[in-house]
């Protein structure tokens, strides 16, 4: 929620205020007996006029989230009858406490500020022609008046401010609880498939491919049918097994190497933003557990998308090196660059949870001059 929807979501409670308050003045001109009845009338139209201004144009200009010419002229003609009632009967001077809110929800702080101080200043300035005798006292009331109503505008706005900050921070803390909960999930899920695949790998695959050699190395031609049908049966067991295995892979693992896939998801972000990426490796590629090209091939993908969303880059470069105890995946790009510190929603959270999922290390580096360097390094 933004500020301006949070000032239109408590406008209603605005509107009734000002209302009670006008009315209650009204009330209790029209029951007084200190002034002649018509100038106590006139206060009364004025102050009637002005409830009429609020709930015909006033109230919907407090709802929008933009200043206009209209909402100062509004403001204007509300200032204006203010002056009218005050001039016939000064006990309208408390109408202030109606106005000086109207003014901070309709106007920015800067004119805000000054329309309270004109206001204030109505009374002292009447007396200076009615009741010369009062221009002091009032005075002084008026710089109270006008001090109080600017901190209390301050204070308001600042209120509203905090509680939309607070808003705005617990709404980002469910959305990371959801995601941190999302990858667990996915860790989960990813750690079973892995184990599921190392059981096949290690007892069934390796099991059937030791029946298969030790059957034919008893009957190489395997002229006995008991034999030739044993070896058959191992046989489709084994492809079976292998078809578990590539089904437990991730999709984008399964039709070739990491390299591979790093490849291909490197033309296809070419081909879907028509900016270049090449893709180098270093070292010598080799096989790597089902876990660790997991992650580094999620974590060249979610770059690359950030790199799409975010980066607008003219190029962008994808290094896969391997080292005898390590590999490292590194995404470069010269783009705008970010905040690491601030940069929740570009989804490195969830590149740093998969790193931990395997003990690896993230390093960000950025600058709007230089681009942006993704480094994941991953021991195995």
């Amino acid at each position: 929620m933004t500020t301006g929807e949070a000032h239109t979501r408590y406008a209603q409670w605005w509107d009734v205020y000002f209302g009670i308050v006008a009315v209650a003045i009204a009330i209790a001109l029209l029951l007084g007996d200190d002034h002649p009845r018509w100038r106590r009338l006139i206060a009364v139209g004025a102050i009637a006029g002005m409830i009429a201004l609020q709930g015909l144009v006033g109230r919907r200009l407090a709802r929008r989230d933009t200043v206009g010419r209209l909402a100062l002229t509004v403001l204007i003609g509300q200032i204006s009858l203010f002056a009218v009632a005050v001039l016939a009967v000064p006990f309208s001077t408390w109408l202030l406490f109606a106005v000086i809110p109207l003014i901070f929800q309709l106007v920015e702080m800067r004119a805000a500020i000054a329309l309270v101080i004109v206001v204030n200043l109505i009374t002292p300035v009447i007396d200076i022609f009615r009741y010369p005798e009062a221009v002091l006292a009032d005075l002084i009331v008026s710089v109270i008046s006008a001090a109080t109503g600017i901190w209390l505008g301050f204070w308001i706005i600042r209120v509203i401010e905090q509680n939309v900050e607070r808003g705005q921070l617990i709404e980002e803390l469910e959305a990371s609880r959801a995601a941190n909960a999302r990858l667990s999930h996915e860790a989960g899920v990813a750690a079973e498939r892995a184990r599921l695949a190392g059981e096949i790998h290690d007892t069934l695959a390796q099991g059937f491919t030791s029946i298969i050699t030790l059957l034919q190395a008893a009957d190489p031609a395997l002229r006995d049918e008991r034999l030739a049908l044993a070896v058959r049966t191992a046989k489709e067991n084994l492809a079976e097994s292998r078809a578990l295995l590539a089904a437990l892979a991730p999709a984008a693992l399964s039709a070739g190497s990491l390299l591979d896939s790093v490849r291909r998801q490197a033309t296809r972000f070419t081909e879907e933003t028509g900016i270049p990426a090449t893709v180098r490796v270093t070292g010598e590629e080799r096989a790597l557990p089902t876990a660790v090209e997991v992650v580094l091939l999620r974590a060249a993908q979610e770059a690359l998308t950030n790199v799409r969303r975010h980066a607008a880059a003219r190029e962008a470069g994808v290094l896969l090196a391997y080292a005898p105890s390590s590999v490292r995946l590194v995404v470069r790009d010269d783009g705008r660059g970010f905040d690491p510190d601030a940069a929740d929603g570009f989804g490195l959270n969830g590149m740093r949870a998969r790193a931990d999922q395997v003990h690896g290390t993230l390093t960000v580096l950025s600058d709007p001059d230089m681009g942006t360097t993704i480094e994941l390094e991953v021991p195995a």
